[in-house]
């Protein structure tokens, strides 16, 4: 299995930016053997610790903020199992829109 997460920005000014953490897998199948992903921000966050159960768009978790971080989390797998997540978040000013690599 073969889960990652990637990331959408897009700057809204004054430092800030709208951004959206999603979970992706080499196969669209992957993700329905998914039944949440836990997401720990950082500790600065209001409720760092966001658990998103919707798989419609990868469990995705949005929210606005001002700077990068390393973003940690589980995918918890309909098996009982779970898979150990990371991701560097990536906030760019050009492009202003945009997704991670």
């Amino acid at each position: 299995m073969s889960l990652t997460l990637k990331n959408d920005w897009a700057y809204a000014g004054n430092d800030r930016w709208d951004w959206e953490v999603y979970l992706v897998g080499d196969d669209p199948g992957e993700l329905d053997k998914v039944d949440r992903v836990k997401y720990i921000l950082h500790y600065t966050f209001p409720d760092p610790i966001r658990t998103v159960v919707q798989r419609q768009g990868g469990f995705r978790l949005k929210t606005n903020g001002w700077g990068t971080f390393l973003i940690k989390g589980f995918a918890y797998l309909k098996n009982g199992s779970k898979v150990k997540l990371e991701h560097d978040l990536q906030l760019r000013y050009d492009p202003p829109k945009g997704s991670s690599d």
